[in-house]
């Protein structure tokens, strides 16, 4: 595993690792999770989605970390900086499993990791997009700091969603810590 290994009071976050694939396939097969992410995806699609987050960490030295509970050490989803080809900014997204939610665990993974990425990647700011009918990932965004900005607009293939994007400047992110 190359990259960082953040310890928060609950979670592990670290880059993808191979062991981590069967419960990233099966977060990514539930449509209930994935309503707002694009769809569920069947295996084959999951594996590629799996290998592109290796591949940014690789060739980018960042990526969406696994988030991984440190009292059981199961895997709970993935979160972190994202930034493909013709995103609107630079995002710190989420989504964890199902049997996760509720939990507070988004909103602190993501802190760590807005943290981590203001701190080793030199951001100026953030984003988080949002389909304007998820609630949950809005309350998150508001439990960061993040204020909406308007409506977005991603590339291919989600071209054409209905997209909020939320975010805050590294000041303002510091002022709060």
């Amino acid at each position: 595993m190359h990259g960082p290994i953040i310890e928060t009071d609950r979670l592990i976050l670290r880059p993808t690792a191979p062991e981590d694939f069967d419960a990233w396939a099966e977060c990514l097969a539930d449509p209930v999770v994935t309503k707002f992410l694009g769809g569920p995806q069947p295996r084959a699609l999951a594996w590629r989605n799996f290998m592109t987050m290796g591949g940014s960490w690789s060739l980018l030295g960042f990526g969406m970390f696994s988030v991984i509970e440190r009292s059981s050490g199961r895997w709970m989803g993935r979160l972190g900086p994202w930034e493909p080809e013709g995103w609107p900014g630079h995002e710190i997204g989420w989504g964890l499993v199902r049997e996760s939610w509720g939990k507070g665990y988004a909103t602190e993974g993501a802190a760590a990791s807005m943290d981590w990425a203001f701190d080793n990647l030199g951001w100026t700011d953030v984003i988080h997009s949002i389909n304007p009918d998820n609630l949950a990932s809005i309350a998150v965004a508001k439990k960061l700091g993040s204020t909406l900005l308007g409506p977005g607009e991603l590339p291919a293939p989600f071209a054409g969603d209905r997209v909020d994007l939320w975010g805050q400047t590294r000041e303002r992110w510091k002022a709060r810590r």
